[in-house]
């Protein structure tokens, strides 16, 4: 993992208790949860798991022993520099077991909704300034024509929606993946946002890349620990990507009725990166019915999620959402919402001379000698059974069928008709019945 350095602004750690936005209440009780979960005892590990600053995390303790509910235990523990250690009374076990009967979450405490707010706005997926070397560079395995630059530029730069649409097979998917590429800084992600006493957890590893910082002087007064607030996790900008699996349940919080707690949706998770929707069209969902769920996110930069108990909030909606089909837009979304989705797209399949430079490309790279009796009959005869319909997925194609054939005949590296044709055998399937 590369050593980075922060370029956003990092939230501020807490310097005690009420700055941690919580009741202290449910920090208490968070205390308790975790200690009977994981059976912690000193001020360090505890401050650790909390994700709060060591004087914060003793204040908490000091609360919750003057209520008699943690007690010392006497034991210094010398494996952690002679620190005291504390156990849960049994009032204190008795008030941990009423806490995890209402919620199962402990751990890290959670940001509250309105500083999670404030921190998106500092990290803002709109305030990224995208160059055309950068998004170049980041496209660089892919052949583009110039004019597409000129459209991806600016709709990559204003960190709005983008509806990227052509025939399948012509990189709607890669350039997706290279616009996240070219996008590249790191934010901070909560660990789990708390509204209205409920915890909705944020981070997920699957999404989520943390980013290892660069080590500061231990002998340093101010340790890199202190240096933002714990409760968040430095990532790169996220990346969700969904295809045909995706349902309009995905967009909402998840509830676990086990544990009583949240897991933030889809979008919240892509907060501050990118969210593509691919294959859009393939959904059991109508586009239409998944455009029509994105309509206030898209034009208000909110998203509105409710609770369990039907409370409905606001989120913060800062996401770039890329959406890619095979379908012309007409055909699957009425005007007004097209009207929504900011930049569109079309990716169209190469020209004959485009083709024939990504084919050049690709054989080199995968050290396939050129040979120019086997192209023209790939131009002359194969293409023109298919109204010379050129996509970009094809020279990988054949290119890998020719590979694999050589390794099964047990001959060098080459490219000849007769092994275009059996190529081309394997890209398309024949028109003819099957008979049961």
């Amino acid at each position: 993992m590369n050593m980075q350095v922060p370029n956003v602004i990092a939230p501020a750690a807490p310097r005690g208790l009420g700055d941690a936005g919580l009741s202290v209440v449910m920090m208490r009780d968070i205390l308790l949860k975790t200690m009977f979960r994981m059976n912690l005892e000193t001020t360090t590990e505890i401050a650790r798991v909390l994700a709060l600053p060591i004087p914060v995390a003793q204040e908490l303790i000091d609360l919750a022993r003057s209520q008699k509910l943690l007690e010392a235990t006497g034991t210094l523990h010398a494996n952690s520099g002679g620190e005291m250690g504390y156990q849960l009374a049994d009032a204190g076990k008795a008030r941990a077991l009423d806490a995890l009967s209402q919620s199962e979450y402990y751990g890290a405490m959670p940001v509250p909704l309105e500083a999670y707010r404030e921190q998106v706005k500092k990290q803002s997926i709109r305030n990224i300034q995208i160059s055309r070397q950068r998004l170049t560079g980041a496209m660089g395995h892919l052949i583009l024509p110039d004019e597409l630059l000129d459209h991806l530029g600016p709709a990559v730069g204003a960190g709005r929606s983008i509806l990227m649409y052509g025939p399948p097979g012509n990189g709607k998917s890669s350039i997706s993946n290279g616009i996240r590429d070219a996008i590249g800084d790191n934010i901070y992600i909560p660990r789990a946002v708390e509204y209205a006493g409920q915890v909705i957890t944020v981070y997920d590893p699957i999404v989520h890349t943390a980013v290892e910082l660069a080590p500061e002087d231990p002998t340093m007064l101010r340790r890199s620990s202190n240096r933002f607030d714990q409760r968040y996790v430095f990532c790169e900008r996220p990346t969700v990507i969904t295809g045909g699996e995706l349902s309009l349940d995905m967009l909402d919080l998840t509830y676990n009725p086990t544990a009583r707690t949240y897991t933030a949706s889809l979008q919240m998770k892509a907060t501050g990166g990118v969210f593509i929707i691919d294959d859009l069209g393939r959904q059991a969902e109508p586009p239409q019915k998944i455009v029509n769920r994105w309509i206030v996110p898209l034009e208000e930069n909110r998203d509105i999620l409710a609770l369990q108990s039907g409370e409905k909030f606001e989120v913060p909606f800062d996401t770039l959402v890329i959406f890619s089909t095979n379908f012309h837009p007409n055909e699957i979304f009425d005007k007004a919402a097209l009207r929504r989705i900011f930049f569109k797209i079309k990716i169209d399949g190469p020209n004959q001379e485009m083709f024939l430079k990504i084919f050049a490309m690709v054989a080199k790279k995968k050290k396939m000698p050129i040979d120019e009796r086997a192209l023209v009959h790939l131009l002359k005869t194969k293409y023109p059974t298919i109204n010379n319909i050129y996509a970009n997925y094809q020279p990988v194609f054949l290119i890998d069928q020719m590979i694999a054939i050589c390794h099964f005949e047990g001959i060098p590296y080459q490219m000849t008709p007769e092994l275009i044709d059996r190529a081309w055998a394997n890209m398309f399937v024949r028109e003819e019945k099957i008979v049961h």
